[in-house]
């Protein structure tokens, strides 16, 4: 999976103290469009917004096109971060905002368990034709990433009748405190935040970079089975086909097979979490297709809706069923235009060929990144890994250590804010960029945030030499 660039040389360097983001300045030309500026703005953020909610960027979205945005000063930007991989159909794809504004004009809110609509149902519908296996398949509409994943854990824990849940090293699910019990990764979302719900167990995720294979991670969960975790009282194992938030490491597949074979074997439910990696974004509706596996449930939002708020659960309709009516739901979940926004999006990803155009990306993406990290950053560009067009590139501080450099990813995303593009990190370390551009982006604008991205490397380099 490693896509490595060059063999070693450079020591670890010390790593200078980081500085906060809100201090990066786009030095990019200024239009002035709105008469408010980026500092003006900052300034009333940190007087009415908690500490504790981050911007990645010190600059305020006016308005966005496709893979494009232009902040409150008139500075354009190409959005490779598509709103932590909401935007797979682009900002304001046209099919998704008419769907939103023809379902406007009829009513915004009645609440599903109140006064139903069919918009709920056709999604619902679509759904359960999209995923993965040949069941009979039901689904829940929610609201966020976090409620689709603890409801997924009330429905197993409900279908199964046993109370545990399995999750893995740098999985990301969540920030509600069942969710992030779940989350495997500290700082920042755990921190200062515990203590977090029992009958959460963690088992290892295989890992290049800490030597852990597939084996060991099996290995490491049979050993889980034996020291603290009965398998007869584990309701779900529960899973990202690709880590988001840790890294964008792509579960190898004989590792997700084997966990349907362990689930089989012990009754446990397997929920793969798609909601960073589903709807096109690794070049099919869903990462855990690659691997051939059908688990039971799978939470979906982020891409589903094309920026509208929506999320939602995908299971076996037996085990779907086990809640009792009442049981599941919310007052706004599954919002009547959030579920037109969602039908449209979809819809775009199937007329536009949007799978097949996510495969074809991800091929340019690599071939693009190996040859700029070979050229421009020698000895640095560890990694480059993923499925279709969601990538991520890690970097070290050399070949010989593997040191994770967070603050040449830092520099670099700093770097290229500056110059026009918009990266976020990710991975336990923070040291991997990851690729989230919509589908939709042209090849001029793809060309485009590659050759900033480029400019960027080398000038986070040049600087870190300095």
């Amino acid at each position: 999976m490693s896509n490595t660039v060059k063999k070693k040389t450079r020591k670890t360097t010390a790593k200078a103290k980081a500085k906060p983001v809100m201090s990066v300045v786009p030095d990019v030309a200024v239009t002035a469009t709105t008469g408010k500026t980026n500092a003006e703005l900052v300034a009333r953020r940190e007087a009415a917004v908690a500490r504790g909610v981050a911007s990645a960027a010190p600059v305020f979205a006016d308005r966005a096109e496709n893979a494009e945005l232009w902040d409150v000063e008139g500075n354009r930007y190409v959005d490779f971060a598509g709103g932590i991989a909401v935007l797979n159909t682009g900002h304001r794809h046209p099919k998704v905002i008419a769907a939103a504004k023809a379902q406007e004009d009829l009513y915004t809110h009645t609440s599903f368990q109140v006064v139903p609509y069919e918009p709920y149902v056709a999604l619902a519908e679509k759904l359960n034709a999209l995923a993965p296996g040949d069941h009979p398949k039901k689904s829940l509409l929610v609201t966020t990433g976090a409620e689709a994943v603890e409801n997924a854990v009330k429905i197993a824990r409900a279908a199964t009748g046993r109370p545990g849940v399995i999750a893995f090293t740098g999985g990301y699910h969540g920030r509600t405190l069942l969710t992030l019990g779940m989350t495997g990764k500290v700082s920042p979302y755990k921190k200062d935040v515990g203590p977090f719900p029992s009958d959460i167990f963690r088992a290892p995720f295989p890992s290049q970079r800490d030597g852990i294979t597939v084996q060991d991670a099996l290995t490491g969960l049979q050993n889980l089975f034996l020291t603290d975790a009965q398998p007869e009282r584990i309701a779900c194992i529960i899973i990202e086909p690709v880590l988001g938030e840790g890294g964008y490491t792509p579960v190898p597949f004989e590792m997700m097979q084997a966990l349907r074979d362990i689930c089989d074997q012990h009754g446990i439910l397997l929920i793969a979490d798609e909601i960073q990696a589903g709807f096109g974004r690794t070049g099919t509706w869903f990462a855990v297709e690659h691997s051939g596996v059908v688990p039971d449930l799978i939470t979906v939002a982020k891409s589903m809706a094309g920026g509208y708020p929506i999320a939602g659960v995908i299971g076996r309709a037996d085990v779907m069923d086990a809640v009792i009516p009442g049981g599941l739901g919310g007052t706004y979940g599954g919002n009547p235009v959030a579920c037109a926004a969602a039908l449209a999006a979809i819809e775009a990803i199937e007329e536009e060929g949007l799978l097949a155009r996510s495969t074809a990306l991800g091929e340019t993406f690599r071939a693009r990144f190996a040859e700029i990290g070979a050229r421009v950053a020698p000895f640095r560009m560890w990694d480059i890994r993923g499925l279709g067009a969601m990538l991520a590139i890690e970097f070290v501080t050399d070949f010989d250590t593997a040191t994770p450099d967070a603050e040449l990813t830092k520099s670099v995303v700093a770097h290229a804010l500056k110059r026009g593009l918009i990266l976020l990190s990710c991975g336990m370390h923070g040291n991997a960029l990851r690729i989230m551009v919509p589908l939709t982006a042209s090849d001029a604008i793809i060309e485009e945030g590659i050759t900033i991205f480029e400019a960027a490397l080398a000038a986070a380099i040049a600087e870190q030499s300095a």
